[in-house]
């Protein structure tokens, strides 16, 4: 007998019957917008046009690194989704978009119907949560390149906005306010630190209680699912003038909030406005990581910043507390007192600050990315 693609490591007929499992699930995130069905060779997605006077696209693509191999490890595929969609449309929604639509590839080493179904069904409850459609995507199977249980995701989001409402950081003013929306645990950043102290340096496994005196494990604690923000965002977006939004990922707080920033004003930020979920406490300490290297690599618990005026703080709290999240003045914008490139500084006695107690600081600065963190 010849050789068959099934021989080399592609299952033909195992992807096919992974696109009947899924079929529903996709179907049960359409808006009305969409057209047609799973299984074209695009997915289509019916522009609604009479809605805006000169609308926006707004795009943004992302994965959830290694948090992918915790998933691989646990063989728990289900919520790894939801992390997808989070990472991609809590980006666009940052520039005033609302999510339309979603697209993903998958990449496995071996197509199993089952993991796909799972890793499928994650995706789709995330952009139920988010409102968006799932309207197409690609499963892969990459035998030799990836082992069998290895796995990758990507993802792909679209949003408009009208173009004299996006948000892109400009009006921002001395005495704006800050506020946080918190995020109950790692998201999708930081995984690669958090692995090696959890695994390498303290010798856990994944079925492990999570710290001491916890009733979930290890690997509930890592495969928490993010929090999806972009529904409330978009609630406080049509209620409140919002001035800026940064989604916390990777660099941390100052660093994402520094990308939203104009020139001419820093962001001062109450560390001890929000209570810091256990997992980062853990990770510090069982791996000594200094407190510089914690606030650049993880949230540290608020994954969403919102800037607002003083005068809509209040208004802002209720509708993001509303829509489900227990959001948090955690700072004030001042004006720039020094300048210079991001460095670390020590509290000085005597010094103004805005509360007591560890501050961050994001400093502006358009293009330049430019941030300082105080402890």
């Amino acid at each position: 007998m010849g050789q068959t693609y099934e021989s080399a490591g592609v299952n033909i007929a195992a992807g096919e019957a992974a696109v009947e499992r899924i079929r529903a699930k996709v179907r049960s995130t359409f808006r009305p917008e969409v057209i047609g069905d799973i299984g074209g060779f695009g997915g289509l997605f019916s522009f609604p046009g009479h809605r805006y006077r000169h609308p926006v696209l707004v795009s943004s693509t992302d994965g959830v690194g290694t948090k992918a191999l915790v998933a691989q490890a646990a063989g728990r595929f289900d919520t790894i989704g939801v992390d997808l969609v989070a990472m991609c449309v809590d980006d666009i929604v940052c520039q005033g978009a609302e999510p339309l639509f979603f697209l993903d590839y998958i990449a496995v080493g071996e197509l199993d119907p089952d993991h796909i179904e799972q890793l499928v069904e994650g995706v789709a409850e995330g952009c139920r949560q988010a409102g968006c459609a799932l309207i197409g995507g690609e499963m892969a199977e990459h035998p030799g390149a990836m082992d069998p249980g290895e796995f990758d995701l990507v993802g792909f989001a679209v949003g408009v906005a009208e173009r004299d409402q996006l948000v892109d950081g400009e009006r921002v003013r001395p005495g704006d306010v800050i506020i946080g929306l918190p995020s109950p645990g790692l998201r999708s950043n930081g995984y690669s630190l958090a692995r090696k102290v959890f695994f390498e340096v303290a010798g856990r496994s994944l079925g492990d209680p999570a710290f001491d005196g916890a009733r979930h494990s290890l690997a509930d604690e890592l495969l928490e699912p993010s929090v999806i923000y972009a529904p409330a965002v978009m609630a406080l977006l049509r209620q409140v003038d919002v001035r800026a939004l940064a989604h916390v990922t990777g660099g941390g707080i100052a660093s994402n909030l520094a990308r939203v920033l104009p020139k001419g004003v820093d962001a001062s930020i109450d560390r001890r406005a929000w209570e810091v979920p256990r997992v980062f406490t853990e990770i510090q300490r069982l791996g000594d990581v200094a407190d510089d290297e914690m606030a650049r690599v993880f949230n540290l618990g608020v994954g969403m910043v919102a800037v607002v005026p003083a005068d809509d703080a209040y208004r802002a709290l209720d509708v993001l507390r509303t829509n489900g999240h227990r959001a948090t003045e955690i700072g004030v914008v001042e004006a720039r007192r020094r300048p210079g490139p991001p460095h670390l500084i020590r509290p000085v006695a005597g010094r103004r600050a805005h509360r007591r107690g560890d501050r961050w600081h994001g400093r502006g600065g358009r293009g330049t990315g430019t941030a300082s963190v105080e402890i």
